[in-house]
């Protein structure tokens, strides 16, 4: 469908927008909030479509990865997606605001093929455009326009989700979930990983969440919708409380043991300071009592009905295995006390239960893989 057409059929950004400002959200009672809980969903992420290269140029999560997973215990899968990754344009030079609009039809039948493996498996699928037009967490790909500021990337956003929606328009909300753009902030150079960021102004958040959620509902009603926190997905969104849509909240804090040594995290990597839990790292004690006051907005939310689930967590492989053990014990704790699920970075790599490339870890032989053993204990206790 072209950009012009999706437009004038939905109207999607011309009604229902009306803004509300942040202290009247945060003020909203309970019964204002429409998102109902959700299930304790908890599994990992599979990052086949990650990368803005073509879809499936990665390597493939397959039926025998599935069958483990559902074995073991999990019921949830996140697919975060590089919109790109199923376009077709001249990948030679930058990609033009119209080019967004050229999907691959085949890229998307690969897509949806990992999506019905999953289901044959009991897998409850989230979709993330985790680069939406216009905006991403990561650099590596340019982008033509900035999704929070420009009516174009937020035309182009709709237009992708609706596409999905549609995809999946006879799926339950038990089944599929949409969770609209990973980790949004507002980026001083979205071109440099390590640029400045900070929060998406609440009003703003409010009208593209508002609109993409519209162009998911235009085919069903009932689609569930989640967006991640504000702020690189740390802090809750009290302007959308009133929206029926769901949040996910992030499972990496503290950074300084999450993303030891990480580069696309540190501007000095090699010079991090060597983590501990519990304990003092520079000029701050890290322990479980500042993982309860980070978590605390989300508890509270998740206690007055709105869905709340941790669509990303875990430690990438550099940080010592018995720190990041004792410190992601403490955050499940955290989050299953609660009720809340949580979806492990990756399921196959430096952030997975198999093949971490870790090397202070006693490994099991799975089946060719190279299984953390008691990391995956961990996650099926909570």
């Amino acid at each position: 469908m072209e950009r012009r057409s999706f437009l004038k059929n939905t109207g999607l950004l011309t009604a229902g927008l009306g803004l509300a400002g942040t202290a009247a959200m945060a003020a909203l009672q309970p019964a204002a909030i429409k998102a109902s809980k959700l299930p304790k969903w908890k599994g990992f992420n599979l990052l086949d479509f990650f990368s803005p290269l073509p879809a499936g140029s990665g390597k493939p999560t397959t039926e025998e990865h599935f069958r483990w997973m559902r074995d073991w215990g999990f019921d949830f899968v996140r697919i975060p997606i590089a919109y790109p990754s199923y376009l077709q344009f001249d990948r030679s030079r930058d990609i033009t605001p119209g080019e967004v609009y050229k999907i691959n039809e085949q890229a998307v039948d690969k897509i949806d093929r990992l999506v019905t493996l999953a289901h044959k498996y009991n897998m409850h699928v989230s979709l993330n455009l985790h680069r939406a037009p216009g905006y991403c967490i990561n650099a590596g790909f340019h982008e033509p326009y900035n999704l929070w500021t420009d009516p174009a990337a937020q035309d182009a956003f709709c237009f992708h989700w609706n596409l999905w929606a549609k995809r999946y328009k006879g799926l339950s909300r038990k089944q599929i979930s949409f969770d609209l753009v990973n980790e949004p902030s507002m980026r001083e150079n979205m071109n440099d990983q390590h640029s400045s960021l900070k929060p998406v102004p609440g009003a703003v958040y409010r009208k593209v969440a508002q609109a993409a959620a519209a162009a998911i509902r235009k085919e069903n009603p009932d689609h569930l919708v989640i967006a991640d926190g504000n702020n690189v997905g740390n802090n809750v969104i009290p302007e959308i409380l009133d929206l029926d849509i769901a949040q996910s909240c992030r499972g990496y804090y503290p950074g300084l043991i999450s993303h030891y040594k990480a580069p696309w995290a540190n501007k000095d990597p090699e010079h991090s300071p060597m983590p501990l839990w519990p304990g003092q790292v520079g000029n701050q004690y890290l322990g479980r009592d500042m993982l309860e006051q980070y978590y605390k907005p989300w508890i509270e939310l998740a206690a007055k009905g709105n869905g709340v689930h941790c669509g990303e967590c875990g430690c990438w492989n550099k940080t010592p295995h018995k720190v990041f053990m004792a410190w992601f014990g403490d955050v499940l704790d955290i989050l299953s006390t609660h009720q809340i699920g949580f979806a492990v970075w990756n399921f196959i790599g430096d952030f997975g239960v198999l093949d971490s490339g870790r090397t202070d870890v006693q490994y099991e032989n799975w089946y060719g893989h190279q299984l953390d053993k008691q990391f995956l204990e961990l996650l099926r206790k909570h």
